[in-house]
């Protein structure tokens, strides 16, 4: 084997080492803890848990979307991550992790490669939209793989419902994220941050609350159904 291939594989696990560290930097381990394992069966007899990798989207040096207001997607998604992490943990049956828990920049191809390492049950990428035109609105949610569109829909109609915003459906697109994730993956536009009304909304503590039980319970439902 070649020094520069040998090189490479280093290099490779030194990046995964990395990233895994991150996930739980903030968090000790057993904080980051919270969600169901792999079968009902188990799950009765205590013996697993899911697990959920919750992915604030952006951070650090990527601030994502700038809102109506000039405020950034980045914080935005960290804090509705947070209060995701917060529902799911209050039940025994899930053990949850995060892409980052702090202004952290994470690359593109670490933020599934964490869940896929964890082998990690779902994988939840979190982000508010943007568009040119400031009238555009509403929430949407993507998929790649055909294993993930039932998370997508039970997740998208919690959504819908709880945010009140405008229904623009369940899509399937190829995001990085998404065609990396070897497990159920889901890519959450929650709503516009161009649109003002959207964004104060989104911005707002009672709604973020909302937000977050809504992707908790689509998440629920989801593993209900096995």
């Amino acid at each position: 084997m070649s020094i520069i291939v040998l090189t490479g594989m280093v290099w490779s696990l030194y990046k995964l080492s990395a990233s895994l560290t991150l996930a739980s930097a903030s968090l000790p381990l057993t904080e980051l803890a919270v969600s169901p394992g792999k079968n009902h069966a188990a799950l009765q007899n205590g013996t697993s848990r899911y697990k959920i990798v919750i992915d604030p989207g952006h951070g650090g040096k990527d601030p994502g979307a700038a809102g109506a207001s000039g405020k950034q997607e980045k914080a935005y998604t960290l804090a509705l991550s947070k209060k995701v992490f917060d529902q799911l943990r209050q039940d025994p049956v899930f053990e949850v992790f995060m892409t980052r828990t702090d202004d952290t920049f994470v690359e593109l191809e670490d933020r599934a490669q964490i869940a896929n390492e964890l082998d990690a049950d779902v994988f939840i990428s979190i982000h508010g939209n943007t568009y040119k035109d400031p009238d555009v609105s509403g929430t949407e949610t993507f998929y790649y793989a055909d294993d993930s569109f039932a998370l997508a829909r039970k997740i998208h109609g919690q959504l819908v419902k709880s945010t009140g915003f405008k229904d623009r459906g369940v899509k399937k697109e190829g995001w990085k994220v998404l065609r990396d994730s070897k497990h159920p993956a889901v890519f959450l536009e929650v709503g516009y941050l161009t649109n003002r009304d959207d964004e104060t909304d989104m911005l707002s503590e009672a709604h973020q609350i909302r937000t977050a039980q809504a992707i908790a319970n689509g998440i629920k439902q989801y593993f209900a159904e096995f």
